[in-house]
């Protein structure tokens, strides 16, 4: 018992720690935001880096899990109903609120999250985040903001081209495999779809987004030890940003919910 409150108090404190340099970090990043110019040319590269790059296992991602969602919904409800039925409701409303702002944010945390530690893990380790504060330039306006920007701006406009490519991939196989109309599949969507149930899922790609940013950037800016200590940091920025990509959403849908969104 004894050994387990220590490992619990542990943990409690490692956890109130970390939380506590990512917030300094989020904070010097928000000064300078303001005190000085933004680099928008590596805002730019970035951007590509996090939106262009990952735009295509984004894509595929969304639009099988499209095919998948149409397809268990063709087959629940002919069990029920003795026909497909709602098959466009079903997978426009759960991609649009759930998953397609959740498997983005996961493909981006994967794909995109993994370089950007990594990369601020190697400049780390190599010295040359101590380079840059010989040469007077601060680490959090050259290489945070940038990526901040680049994540706010980018991730929504790849979790709407998710939600498409979802409902695309959703439509084939309700046109194509459960013969359904491709008007009643389209009419379902626009009947029962309101822009507060666009909006409750984009709310939340902000949310992601900006977590994934401070995660990442914060465990490559603290990388110790060399290769190894890159890898363990890329690791395990990847593997906390999953985890609270779910967290989050739980909370962020109890409180759009909560306020009729």
């Amino acid at each position: 018992m004894k050994k387990l409150t220590g490992f619990l108090g542990r943990f409690i404190l490692d956890c109130a720690t970390e939380t506590g340099k990512a917030t300094l970090m989020v904070r010097s990043a928000a000064f300078w935001s303001f005190k000085a110019d933004i680099e928008w040319h590596q805002a730019f590269i970035q951007a590509v880096r996090v939106g262009v790059d990952s735009l295509p296992v984004t894509a595929l991602t969304s639009f099988f899990t499209g095919m998948v969602l149409a397809l268990q919904a063709g087959s629940t409800t002919r069990n029920i109903f003795n026909e497909p039925i709602y098959i466009g409701a079903l997978v426009g409303f759960s991609l649009v609120k759930e998953l397609g702002p959740v498997l983005t944010a996961i493909v981006v945390a994967g794909r995109a999250g993994s370089a950007m530690a990594a990369e601020l893990g190697t400049m780390c380790v190599t010295e040359q985040i101590d380079a840059l504060h010989t040469l007077g330039t601060n680490p959090s306006r050259y290489l945070v903001i940038p990526r901040f920007i680049a994540c706010m701006l980018v991730i929504p406009f790849l979790t709407v081209f998710a939600d498409f490519s979802g409902i695309i991939g959703g439509f084939m196989v309700a046109v194509l495999k459960l013969d359904v109309p491709s008007t009643t599949y389209t009419n379902d969507i626009l009947t029962f779809m309101e822009i507060k149930d666009f909006m409750h899922g984009f709310v939340k790609t902000f949310i992601f987004a900006f977590m994934i940013a401070t995660v990442c950037c914060y465990k490559g800016l603290s990388t110790r030890g060399g290769a190894e200590g890159v890898g363990r940091s890329t690791t395990s920025a990847v593997v906390i940003s999953m985890v609270l990509v779910l967290i989050l959403d739980y909370f962020a849908t109890a409180v759009l919910v909560s306020i009729g969104i």
